[in-house]
């Protein structure tokens, strides 16, 4: 977790040098100062996020007395590429449409820590790579302040759909292919002379259960199966940074 902290930390000094830039830009002449009375916008986005997964364990002991615990010690940066579609509401109230393709993966380790007095009582672990191919599809509501010359802050909420299309395997862990998140979102319109630059930084919360548990295709291979027996459910985050050019 300290990693991911890391992370955010660097996240928030390149927005903040960002903004401290677009400040300097305020001095000048006001550019595309009729650019938010259009009532459509198109752009894309290009982004780079992390991943996270959260486990909840069942307590599930095997009969050789193993006790598996998963967890995510690292996040590796993925990137995505992304449309976008924002219609005007009202003065201060957007509607945004940003279907796009995101990818990523997490580095999950598995310990067994074993019941004490039986013959898994050492520790003993394994790892797995999770790839991940979204297809996201999200919908927010863009909540603007008053534009300042060239700079207008916001905030956005929304859900985001996601279906992974990332083809399974006979794995210790199989993701369920469909999630959906709650977004929340702040960022900074900045108006260049040619076209806005929209720095975002979001945070996406999943709400289901994203393990398989149904697995038919460890039947024959319990000792793979008994890792999905020991998790009671596993909710996703990510943290995704993107760029709009609009």
């Amino acid at each position: 977790m300290c990693k991911f902290v890391r992370c955010f930390i660097i996240i928030a000094f390149a927005i903040a040098s960002l903004s401290g830039k677009a400040a300097r830009l305020n001095d000048r002449i006001e550019n595309r100062p009729y650019a938010d009375l259009r009532r459509w916008h198109l752009g894309f986005g290009v982004s780079t996020l992390f991943q996270d997964l959260s486990f909840s364990h069942s307590g599930f002991i095997t009969p050789g007395g193993e006790q598996w615990y998963m967890e995510q010690p690292s996040f590796s940066p993925g990137f995505g590429v992304n449309g976008l579609v924002d219609l005007r509401l009202h003065r201060h109230v957007n509607l945004r449409f940003a279907p796009g393709l995101l990818f990523g993966n997490r580095q999950i380790e598995m310990v067994n820590h074993g019941v004490p007095g039986s013959d898994a009582a050492t520790a003993t672990s394994l790892s797995q790579n999770l790839k991940s191919t979204f297809i996201v599809l999200p919908f927010d509501v863009k909540l603007s302040s008053l534009r300042y010359r060239n700079s207008r802050p916001y905030l956005s909420l929304g859900v985001m759909p996601a279906i992974d299309v990332t083809r399974r395997r006979n794995d210790f862990l199989r993701l369920r292919p469909a999630d959906c998140y709650l977004t929340v979102a702040i960022g900074c319109d900045f108006y260049l002379p040619f076209f806005k630059l929209i720095p975002e930084l979001k945070f996406c919360f999943g709400m289901t259960d994203v393990i398989d548990h149904d697995r038919p295709d460890l039947t024959d291979d319990p000792d793979k199966f008994k890792i999905t027996q020991s998790l009671r459910r596993a909710t996703s985050s990510m943290v995704i940074l993107t760029f709009y050019f609009e």
